[in-house]
């Protein structure tokens, strides 16, 4: 049997880009046990932790970028190997070789927009207030109770415009004083610091850190779990803090203090999807669920996988911009999960698992037995 020698030069440049903890990895292999990949084909972290801790990493290969950072394996890391820091040191080095196997190659496109336009979808940076059209939306200015953020989505994409505009309208009804950037909003950069473009996110991190300092933020609503992750646990490495809050808390707060009143019915039955990064990433659970169960007439009935152990959509950690093969997306099988318990609707919070679920329910051709949600699409039909 062949002797393997460690390259000592690689394993360094994996630590340089914050992957030190492989070393931990003692291959008890649980990461594997709970990875969502192993529901469609094989693929063992386990095995990428094995190979970084020898310096035997394939920067060309496929494998370091399945990983959508859902979270689930550090949560059952028995010794903190920090899966995910530690995948995206590895994508950090294949970012500064320029080195991207097929299905990761529409990143460069990515990382074009972002660069040029501050978000990721190629919209005009011009354009980016125009969702708020006729519904009087404001710049933002320091005396008002809160920024919102809509994020890249919310802002450019058809489907996800709808729920920025039932946020604003919510707002409203709820007399909440609130305005929004505009073109001086850029993208939080979570997802693009995921596939290991570091540079780039400090650029759009400081970038909007300068904006929220000079336009007197300091409470910030989101539609993104993403930017609400980013803006809590990582723009502080940058030596500010805001107060973060997602919609799905805002909407919590409103009914709870009788700002936002229910004035109608909705009889539909319903599940609710615990997107990766409120729920497992940040401890966010029952705010949306009450915020459901206020509502009257509706059915809701719980998926089986949920809470922490929610199956992640697949669009985490830069997938949503990758390609993946219709019989291997997350999403598929998320939907039939919804299908199985008897909910016409399914509701979620997140930009990306919408985007993802539309886009298997439309490959599954289920258009007519569910519909996917945002939970503001919810509440605005009812008060």
């Amino acid at each position: 049997m062949e002797t393997v020698a460690p390259l000592q030069e690689v394993i360094d440049e994996i630590k340089e880009c914050g992957g030190e903890a492989f070393k931990m990895c003692f291959q008890c292999g649980l990461c594997d046990s709970v990875c969502p990949w192993n529901r469609f084909r094989d693929f063992s972290m386990r095995k990428l932790v094995r190979e970084a801790t020898f310096g035997l990493t394939e920067i060309d290969g496929e494998d370091m970028w399945l990983c959508t950072t859902c979270g689930r394996c550090p949560e059952r890391c028995p010794r903190g190997v920090q899966q995910i820091e530690s995948g995206v040191a590895l994508r950090r080095i294949a970012n500064e070789y320029d080195v991207f196997p097929a299905t990761a190659k529409p990143l460069r496109t990515i990382r074009g927009s972002l660069i040029s336009e501050g978000n990721s979808l190629s919209g005009e940076r011009g354009k980016r207030a125009d969702w708020a059209q006729g519904l009087s939306v404001k710049p933002f200015t320091g005396d008002m109770e809160i920024l919102y953020f809509p994020g890249c989505y919310p802002s450019f994409d058809p489907r996800m415009k709808k729920v920025a505009r039932a946020t604003a309208e919510i707002l409203n009804k709820a007399g909440v004083t609130f305005g929004i950037l505009g073109e001086k909003e850029s993208c939080c950069g979570e997802s693009i610091r995921k596939t290991g473009a570091e540079e780039l996110f400090v650029k759009l991190a400081k970038e909007n850190i300068k904006t929220f300092i000079d336009q007197g933020v300091s409470k910030i609503l989101v539609s993104s779990p993403h930017c609400y992750h980013t803006f809590k646990n990582e723009y502080p490495e940058f030596m500010v803090h805001f107060e973060i809050v997602h919609m799905s808390q805002y909407l919590f707060e409103l009914i709870q203090t009788g700002r936002l009143e229910i004035n109608k019915e909705y009889k539909k039955t319903i599940t609710y999807h615990d997107p990766c990064y409120l729920g497992r990433h940040n401890n966010i659970f029952e705010e949306p669920r009450e915020v459901l169960k206020s509502v009257p007439g509706i059915g809701f009935n719980e998926l089986f996988e949920s809470r922490l152990e929610s199956l992640c959509c697949g669009g985490g950690g830069g997938r949503v911009w990758m390609e993946t093969d219709k019989e291997q997306r997350f999403g598929a099988l998320r939907l039939q999960q919804a299908l199985d318990v008897g909910a016409e609707e399914l509701v979620t919070c997140c930009p990306y698992c919408i985007t993802m679920f539309e886009d298997s329910r439309i490959t599954m051709e289920i258009e007519d037995k569910i519909v996917i949600k945002d939970i503001t699409e919810i509440i605005q039909a009812v008060i």
